[in-house]
Order: C-alpha cells, then structure tokens, then sequence
C-alpha cells in the first residue's frame, strides 16, 4: 500500500515515513529500503521521539533490550550510517541529514520529513475540536481520514521493547478513537453505519464493555431494543462465567436506559426523531414500573416547587493570571456522567479564588442550584467540618431536609443521592483535607459537576481533571500588587514593585496583605517595605494583617503532619541547596533514602515542597523561612542535620574525583551512599551552581573544615568540565580563613586546587606561585605527600611549558618522595605518567611503555577514570609513533569511552585526533576525517585550557597533512583568538613555522 500523499505538501521531494503498519519509507513516488529489521528499530525509536535527543544507551535498550550486541553501543554509529545512506537524498551533507548527531546521542528533524503518526496525532486532535465545537459529521470525517492511515499492525515485525510499547500504545489510541468515532455517529444519527463495525469490534474485544455500551446504543437507535438487551446479557455471562466479575457501572447504566428506553441518555438531547426502523417488540418478562400517575380533580394535593439555590461568594476583585488553569476547569463536561474537577495548592495560592471564578462563569448552566461548602480543613479558628453536618446541610439546601435528624453516614449519603439524582448541580467544596471527606458528598445527577479545592493532592478522589496551582509569575504577581497599591509609578517603583513581588514569593496572599498594608500607609515608599523584607528574620512577621497571615496559614499546614514528616519539613530548611533530592533529606535526617523519597512524596503532596523534576524537591520561597524558623527551635536537632548533610557534600566530592581515597587522608573517610565516580558526579550535576552556595553556607556557620574538604575535593570534577570560575570562587573565598581550621593540610591542599585551576587554563606563572607556595609550606610542615603533589604540579606545568630539565628535576623530588607513600596510588600512577610522559620525548620508548603500563596499572587499581583515559591516550600516541595503528585504535577506543563518560570536553577531542591519526594510517581516509571533524567541533572557542590549544596543534597538522591548508590555518586562527594564547606563544611559533614550511613545500611541487 503506497504512502499517504496527504502526508507532505511536497509530495515530489519530501521524505515520508508510515509507520502505521509495516514501516515504509519513499520519496516522491520511489520506495526506499529500510534496511534490516534493527536498523528499522533504530530509526523508529527516532521517529516517535522527533525534535528529542536520544543517547545510546537509550537506543541499545529500546531495539535490543536485556540482550544487547557483544559490541555494545559501538553498533549505534553503524546503524545510523547505514540509515543516512538509504534515506538521505543525493547531494546532502550530514548537516541536511534527518537524522541529527548531537551532543548526547541523535535526533530525528522533523521538518525534514513526514510521519504518518505525526499525521495521526493531527488529524485525531483536530476531529476532536471539531467535536467540542458541536460539529459531529466534520468530527466523524476527520476521524474516518485518520483512522484510514492505518494499513495493519503498527509497526509490524519491528522487534524490541521500544516498538512493542509503541505498538500497543498506537493500538490503543486507534480502538479509542473509533470509540470516539462511533460514539459520535450515534450523536448524529448514523447509527446504521455504526452497527456493523461494533459487531466486528467486540468479537475482537470480547471484554471491552465500552465497545458493547456502544453496540446496544447503537442498536437501541434502530428500534432492536430486543438484540440491544441480548448483547448486555452475552457480554455479562462471559464477564461472570470467564472473569469472576459483574459488568461495570457504566455498562450497567446503558443497560438500565435500554430498559427504561431512556432516549436522552442513549442518544442525546433531542433524539425523538434518531431512532429508526421497524419498532422491536420489548422481550418477555417483568416491565420497569411505571411512574405513578398523579391524582386529578380537587383531590390532587399542590406541586412543591423544586429550591434552587446559589451560594457562591462574591469574586474577589484584581484576580490576576491563571488563564489556563481557569479554562481546564471551565471546559466542557460529559453530560451523562458527575464531573469532579480537584485543584490543590500550598497556603494562599489562590486555590478558592480560582475556583469561585469558574464556577461563576459556569453558574447559568446548571439551573438547579450552586452550592459552595467550606470544610474547614485547614483553619485555625475552626474545626474540620464533619461529613454527616454537611450531608446535612446540603440535603437542607436542595429542599430534601426530612431526614436531618439522621445521624449514619451511609444513610445521608443515599438520601442525598437520591435527592440529587434528577438535578444538574455545580457544587463547590472548598478546602478538603483528604478524599474520604469528599466522597459521600458527591451528588448523583447526570452533568453535575464538583470543584474541589485542598491543599494537598487528592490522589485518591476520582477527578476528571486536576490542576495544581504553581504560585503567579513574577510579571503577574507584580501586575496583581501594582493594581492593589494603584498608580502610574516610576521606573524605581516598578523595579521595587517587582522587587517586593519577588520577596512575597509570588503568592497571592502575601502579595494582598502587602498591598493592604501599603493601602493603609500611604506614606510608605513600596521601597521601604522591600528593606523590612528582606530581612529573614522579619519577613514572616510583616506578611500579616489582621486575621490574615502567611505563617499562621504554614502553621496549620505543618500541624497536621504527623511527627516524623514534621521533622522532615524542619530539616528541609536547612539543606544548603535550593534543589534537594532524596540523598540530601535522608542525610539530614540520618534517615534510609527509600524512607527519605516516601516523606518527600508526602510533603509534595501536602503542597508543602514542591516537585522540580521527577527526582528533584524545593521549598518554595516563604515556606524555607517558615522551615528554617521551626528548625531553630531545636538547636541539637539542626546542628547534627547540618553536619551529616555537609558530610554527604564531602563525600560526593571526594568520590567524584579522579584523585581516589588516599588523596584525600584527613577527614570523613568513605564513599557515602556513592557507589561509584559516576554516580557522585550525576548527583553533584544536579545541584548545578549552587556548589559554591554550599561552601559558602559552610562558612557561614562556621564549619570552614566541611567547607575546605568540599573545596578540595570538588578541584578535579569543576576543572574537568572547564568550570574554572566556581572552582577559583570556592578555593579563594576559603583561603584568608584557613587560620581558622582545624585541619592545617588545607593550607597545602587549597593552594595546589589552585595551581592546578590556573594550570589546565594555561596561566603558567599563577599556577608556578601557587604551587611554589604549597611546596614551600609543606616542606616546613613536614607533609610528604602535599609535598609530592605540589612538586609534581610544577613538574607537569614545567613540562608544557617546554623546560624539560626543570620539569625531570621536580619530578626527581616527586619520585624520591613517592617511595615513601606506598599508600597514594593516585599520585604514584600521576608520576609514572609524567615521568613516561619525558621518557617519551627524548625517544626512550621502552621505558615510556613501561611507565605507562604502571600507570594504567595504578589507575585501574584506585577506579581512577580521568587518569586512566589520559594515560590510555599517551599509550596510544606511544604506539602510532611505534608503527602499530592497530594497537592504537584499540587502545584509544577505551580512552574514547571513558572520556566521553567523564564529560571531559579537551580529553574527548584529543582522543578522536588520535584516533583519527590511527585511522589515516591505516588507509581509513573517510572515518579519518569525520573523526577530525567531531574532534574540532567539541572544542568550546571561549575555553582556552592548555589541553585544547595542545590538541588545536596536533588538529592543525591533521589538516596540513590532508592537504586540508585553508582548514586548518582558518582553526589556527580561531585558536590565536583563545583568551590565555599568550601563555601559549611558544606552542603558537611552533605551529605558524609548521604552516610556513608547508605552504613553500606545496608552492614547489607545483
């Protein structure tokens, strides 16, 4: 079956995709060949992901699951090349490719291609606004065109868990939509057209009571009330006979209107003339009662009229934003069902002003009645409302009271579904504090609907829709509290504004009670009230008035925890980071992180910390003030949460580290709940920039020893990912504090951080006086092993610098002392670098391979990836100079993996120039130069390390020697441009020299 045309505008040059069946691909009218069955995997775990980076690692586990390739994620490269060939038109360079290499993995661009998903998705969601805008047979139309993309299976014969969840996943939204499709048909009339399908549909899905609701609908508007009834009577036999269970309510519901011949219900508002066909006799057996008739004449007692009542409270004036919250909740309903739509928030979001709102905008559609019950679930000044007092007073509401004195909660809920259940009701319940609250107040008639509002997350109320409430946005909380204060305002007092906006955390309440307290001072200058605000200490005192205030509304919040998540709550106050995740609680509490996640699930859903991501919790704002204020409150308690959780900072920062355990010989010892390097460093990722905060936060409590270790330790993770600014920012704000540690090491350790920083970003002479310094200290200190490292930094630094005699003489003092620190395999392996590192520039190559087998040796034993990479890339510029290109590439690819681990920018682009040296050796041309082009690419033009103006020299002559002159000297001048070059003039000299030579050399040949 061809492709769809309606897929592209372009049909003569866009490339198409269907994947609603067996996946084809073509451009114009010519096919194109996919390929084997996992290079199709591959490109349809792309397809389905368009715009979205996939790694590796996620490909290998979508196309072969628990059982990948022997070569791992090597093959993704392949795969992908292979792909490009087939699909890429002629002509086109990678950069037009549909698929994307990018930093991370590959991505699908979608606007280089048509899905028929994409198609789908398209073509369903606009059926349905067509729906909702009450046009049925454009719905119907649209609906029929997407479902006719489907040509069988989705996705046929593609193997992997990746396909087999889409599979299903498109499988399912088809029997959904012809749900839909046919629900609508029904609507309008088309019954005719509906039968024969449905037949077709519950055969296939003989359990599917959505499909035979729709079957005896369908037939009931065919006058075959009869056949209607017997589809029910199969559907319920095979469910108790085969499954155990009775038919659902729903199905129950259609049953019983078939009975009843309820044409409303079945087919909707003024379905009188729908129903079709010969009239079916009803089946024999016991009718439905009839409804009473009533007396006639003088007898005929009066008719009651129905009470109808509208309680909503008055809005609110200035209400501000919430646009799209507001229309979730004022969307359309299912007429045939209750809706019950939840919003939940922390103290003074806004919840109930948002609500009322709604359900003001709502109040003409529903005739019988608004009602609006406070529950009290979180107030001060008075008790959660009892469910019987409000079952209560709602029956009272509705003109159904002569049960009142009842005082079982079963029985008030029946009468109260009873008295509801031929109303249309919109019914506000105002802060709920659990849905077992809610439940039993829920009315029974078709088309009501139920706004409920809580402070925390009523998971366990069945909802149709849920909206929980961020605070505003900080033009909208400044929009919000200019119109309270009122007047123009200049540019300052709009700055200030915004200011005092952001200080209230954005929250409605706050925001209103500063606002009537500038309302009631007049005299005040909005700047004024900023400065009393600022203040931590105070701010929660002047975010009150009246009966009105922001931690009295916390408080009630925090009282209702149970103990042990109030503990939680204080603790959270004092994490050193804005973000925090399960780690972070469970070390201020002393707790098991499993426990840690329940208690912030708990208090997330409690609206009392707020979810980031998936994994990642903050407090917002106001409520860290509150935290922190309770804390204090138990000194002890806080300062064993802080020392354990500055603890966890040492630990990750120590295990991150290239530089293993014995680097680091005062202090807590141990890996934390670290298991390896990659798992430390993916947490420290995820606290970003706040690194720094933390050691500040350390010395503002006067804990400079937790703060110096987490200094020290973090050196080597900052400076591998070139963030050389935090590094220096932490190191030297610590450094006129050190007479106040107690751990006199650091006075070494923090100047060595230094000398490195300044090292690997090229600036010689401060990493020379920073190193100098270390040395001079520990020789006076007597601290062998500071004393080697700082030696071995000037040794290195020496080295790149081209003064070879300077840099064996440390290393001379490095080796003498390192015989004496058995203990430090770090530093020792460092050594065996360096040290193979000067053998191989005077030609000793056996003695360099020696040096760096020992190395690798060492590094391995101490899980010491960064050392081990670097030393793996000196083994193979060792092995190209030998001769041996084949060796290299092996051993380069494993440099290659750990570098590309790591996230080390300068090592990763030096690894591919070798490689693709190696590969130009051995007559790889094509693989050569795409591995020089990724090589260059990595490199970030504002770094300017000694590593990358070292690797843009060896890029350069790779371009020299591929004839590639203009490539090459435009990379050299992009190098010169680097900020720290100047410390580089010499390497630079070396270069210009190198480009001259060869510019004469090609200008003789021709």
């Amino acid at each position: 079956m061809p492709i769809p045309r309606e897929l592209s505008t372009d049909a003569n040059q866009q490339l198409r995709f269907a994947l609603l069946g067996p996946p084809q691909a073509s451009r114009g009218d010519m096919s194109l060949e996919l390929g084997p069955v996992r290079e199709q995997a591959l490109l349809v775990a792309l397809l389905l992901r368009p715009g979205r980076t996939v790694s590796r690692r996620q490909l290998l586990d979508g196309v072969w699951g628990t059982e990948p390739p022997g070569t791992g994620d090597r093959v993704i490269p392949v795969y992908v090349h292979r792909l490009r060939r087939r699909l890429d038109a002629d002509g086109k360079t990678s950069a037009d490719s549909v698929i994307d290499t990018v930093r991370g993995g590959y991505r699908f661009a979608p606007r280089r291609a048509d899905v028929d998903v994409a198609a789908w998705e398209r073509l369903a969601a606009e059926g349905r606004a067509a729906r909702d805008g009450g046009d049925l047979d454009a719905a119907v139309d649209t609906w029929s065109r997407a479902l006719g993309l489907f040509r069988g299976e989705p996705l046929a014969g593609i193997p992997g868990p990746f396909a087999e969840g889409e599979r299903l996943r498109l499988a399912e939204q088809r029997l959904g939509l012809v749900q839909e499709t046919v629900d609508c048909r029904l609507r309008s009339g088309r019954h005719a057209e509906a039968v024969g399908e449905l037949f077709s549909l519950t055969t296939a899905h003989p359990y599917n009571e959505a499909l035979a609701a729709l079957l005896m609908r369908a037939l009931y508007a065919g006058n075959r009330q009869a056949d209607a009834l017997d589809v029910y009577a199969a559907v319920r036999r095979r469910l108790v006979d085969e499954q155990g269970v009775e038919p659902g309510a729903e199905l129950r519901r259609v049953h019983e209107a078939v009975l009843r011949g309820d044409d409303e219900f079945l087919l909707g508002a003024g379905a009188g003339a729908v129903r079709q066909g010969p009239a079916t006799p009803p089946p024999a057996g016991p009718r439905p009662p009839a409804p009473p008739v009533a007396p006639v004449g003088d007898s005929a007692p009066p008719v009651r009229a129905r009470l109808v009542r509208h309680e909503l409270p008055v809005e609110i004036g200035n209400f501000t934003g919430r646009e799209r919250e507001y229309e979730l909740l004022v969307a359309p309903v299912d007429a045939r069902v209750v809706t019950v739509r939840a919003v939940d928030g922390m103290a003074g979001v806004g919840k109930t002003a948002l609500v009322v709102r709604a359900a003001r905008a709502l109040r003409e559609q529903y005739p019988d009645g608004c009602l609006f019950v406070e529950l009290h679930g979180h107030r001060e000044d008075r008790e959660t409302v009892g469910r019987e007092r409000v079952l209560r007073r709602l029956l009272r509401a509705v003109g159904a009271g002569e049960g009142e004195d009842c005082e079982d909660l079963d029985e008030l809920a029946a009468s109260w579904r009873a008295a509801t259940a031929s109303r249309r009701l919109l019914l506000v319940l105002d802060d709920a504090s659990r849905a077992e609250q809610v439940r039993p107040l829920l009315p029974a008639g078709s088309g009501s609907v139920v706004m409920v509002t809580s402070r925390r997350r009523l998971t366990g109320l069945d909802a149709d829709r849920r909206v929980s409430l961020p605070p505003l946005g900080l033009d909208e909380a400044a929009g919000l509290l200019s119109r309270i204060v009122g007047g123009e305002g200049s540019e300052r007092e709009h700055a200030a504004v915004r200011e005092l906006a952001a200080l209230c955390g954005r929250l409605p309440l706050a925001l209103r009670i500063v606002g009537a307290r500038i309302q009631d001072r007049p005299s005040w200058a909005v700047e004024a009230l900023v400065a009393r605000l600022t203040d931590d200490e105070r701010r929660l005192d002047e975010l009150a008035v009246e009966d009105r205030s922001v931690e009295a509304a916390f408080r009630l919040s925090y009282a209702q925890l149970p103990a042990a998540e109030q503990r939680a709550f204080r603790a959270l106050g004092l994490s050193p980071t804005v973000r925090l995740d399960r780690l972070t609680l469970a070390a201020l509490l002393g707790s098991a992180p499993a426990e840690a996640e329940r208690v912030l699930e708990s208090l997330a859903d409690a609206s009392l910390v707020q979810r980031v991501t998936a994994d990642r919790y903050r407090l917002h704002d106001l409520v860290a003030v509150y935290a922190r204020r309770v804390a204090a409150v138990s000194p002890d308690e806080a300062a064993a949460a802080r020392t354990r959780v500055l603890r966890l900072y040492v630990a990750a920062a120590r295990r991150s580290s290239d530089w293993g355990a014995s680097s680091f010989p005062t202090g807590p010892q141990g890996n934390g709940p670290f298991t390896d390097w990659e798992e430390a460093a993916v947490w420290l990722d995820a606290a970003g920039g706040e690194l720094t905060d933390v050691i500040t936060q350390a010395v503002a409590l006067g804990r400079l020893d937790e703060a110096c270790w987490i200094a020290e330790g973090l050196v080597d993770y900052l400076t591998r990912q070139g963030r050389f600014h935090e590094c220096r920012t932490a190191l030297e704000t610590l450094l006129p504090l050190l007479d106040r540690a107690t751990d006199r090491r650091m006075d070494c350790a923090l100047r060595t951080g230094l000398g490195i920083m300044y090292g690997l970003q090229g600036r010689y002479q401060q990493a020379r006086t920073w190193f100098a310094q270390s040395l001079d200290i520990s020789r006076r200190a007597g601290d062998r092993h500071q004393q080697a490292r700082a030696a071995a930094g000037l040794g290195t630094f020496a080295n790149l610098e081209g003064r070879i005699a300077e840099s064996m003489a440390h290393f001379a003092e490095v080796i003498g002392l390192v015989g004496r620190l058995t203990d430090d395999d770090w530093l020792n392996g460092s050594v065996s670098t360096r040290v193979g590192d000067v053998h191989h520039q005077l030609g000793e190559y056996d003695k360099a391979y020696d040096c760096y087998l020992e190395a690798i040796a060492l590094a391995e034993r101490t899980g010491s990836p960064r050392l081990l990479g670097k030393t793996l890339l000196r083994l193979g510029g060792l092995q190209l100079d030998l001769g041996r290109p084949a060796e290299a590439v092996g051993t380069l690819g494993k440099a290659e993996d750990l570098a590309r681990r790591l996230g080390d920018v300068p090592l990763y682009s030096a690894v591919l120039g070798r490689l693709s040296t190696a590969e130009a050796e051995l007559g790889n041309a094509g693989a050569a130069a795409e591995l020089l082009r990724r090589s260059q690419a990595l490199l970030d033009e504002q770094t300017g390390t000694a590593s990358e103006i070292a690797i843009r020299h060896r890029l350069i002559w790779h371009g020299v020697v591929a004839e590639d002159l203009a490539g090459a000297r435009d990379f050299f001048e992009r190098g010169t441009a680097l900020p720290t070059a100047d410390a580089n003039r010499a390497r630079i000299s070396r270069v210009l020299d190198d480009l001259g030579r060869r510019r004469r050399t090609s200008a003789d040949n021709a």
